[in-house]
């Protein structure tokens, strides 16, 4: 039944998308004119203010040149529902907001994550990463400094360092340390490597590395290798995942993943214990402001003898960005 439910779904959304395609191509939203009339005036209310505050603070920092340079700022507010079979349903809202200030003079990036990397847990936890673990609460977001590194990646070692607190009381001090660094192999493939290191007062340090490794196998598909290796002072094993992604073009306004991520602990006697099997399809309902995501999942948890776990999470998100334009 799970097998079927799961089927079921990925024929939805093909069937979906291939009825989208020459729609796209006439016209960038799906929604209808009573609901455009409803949310542009919020929107535009709401972005008007991401850019005005962005734009303020980096010219009181940098120079008058924050008027006229893109500025990445953005905030994003988002609902998701989840149904698994281990925990029933739950519904959470997720609040993200990011103030970058780009014309500062030392490429200093001042930021607020509601969802830092270092809070999602171990490898197991995050599971397919089908959620985007924003809900945490004010307690583990956080407020710091970023120096951003001024290299090419595909040139050099790419460096960048932050500092800063969590959101509670008393406030829990951060350090991080960041390296990116992204590889043309003289072929199709690239290998990109995303490497951090960071300290919390009450955590204590982790260390994360991502490798991936992947190629475009024709204009609509891109597949990708990713190797996770993880280890967090709290829980004091190291952890690593293997993950198969293909990545498809469904249109000009929705993607889908096809994914199979492992889950392995322990450098002395690893061994894997997590299996996950996902479908994550994306739609741009309205242009690119407002999206939907539907990520259907099996899981396989070596607690459970491998018995499949069914999942699904629905997903519904809204983009306030200064510097995105788009057509009424």
């Amino acid at each position: 039944m799970k097998k079927i439910c799961l089927l079921a779904l990925l024929a939805m959304a093909h069937t979906v998308s291939a009825e989208e395609v020459d729609v796209d191509a006439i016209d960038d939203s799906d929604l209808p004119g009573w609901a455009v009339e409803k949310i542009a005036p919020m929107h535009d209310t709401m972005t008007n203010w991401v850019t005005n505050s962005s734009r303020n603070i980096d010219g009181f920092f940098g120079s008058d040149d924050s008027l006229k340079v893109e500025n990445n700022s953005y905030l994003r507010l988002s609902q998701e529902l989840e149904w698994s079979e281990m925990d029933d349903f739950s519904g959470d809202t997720g609040v993200r907001f990011r103030l970058d200030l780009p014309t500062t003079k030392e490429r200093l990036r001042f930021i607020i994550e509601s969802d830092p990397e270092e809070s999602e847990g171990t490898l197991a936890e995050q599971g397919s990463n089908r959620l985007r673990n924003d809900q945490r609460g004010l307690g583990s977001t956080i407020i710091g400094l970023s120096k951003l590194g001024n290299r090419d990646k595909t040139q050099a070692w790419d460096l960048q360092t932050g500092a800063g607190v969590k959101v509670r009381w008393p406030p829990d001090p951060y350090v991080r340390f960041t390296g990116e660094r992204l590889w043309d192999l003289e072929s199709p493939w690239q290998l990109e490597s995303y490497n951090r290191a960071s300290w919390f007062n009450e955590e204590g340090y982790s260390v994360r590395s991502k490798w991936d490794l992947g190629r475009p196998l024709d204009e609509n598909h891109h597949l990708r290798f990713i190797t996770n290796v993880q280890w967090q002072e709290e829980v004091d094993t190291l952890e690593y995942s293997e993950g198969v992604e293909l990545n498809q073009i469904l249109g000009s306004r929705s993607v889908m993943r096809y994914a199979a991520v492992a889950v392995g602990r322990s450098a002395s006697t690893p061994r894997l214990h997590d299996y996950y099997l996902y479908t994550h399809y994306r739609r741009n309902l309205h242009r690119e402001i407002l999206f939907i995501d539907l990520i259907p999942e099996l899981h396989f948890p070596r607690e459970q003898n491998y018995d499949a776990q069914f999942g699904v999470t629905l997903r519904v998100e809204m983009m306030f960005k200064g510097d995105l334009t788009f057509r009424r």
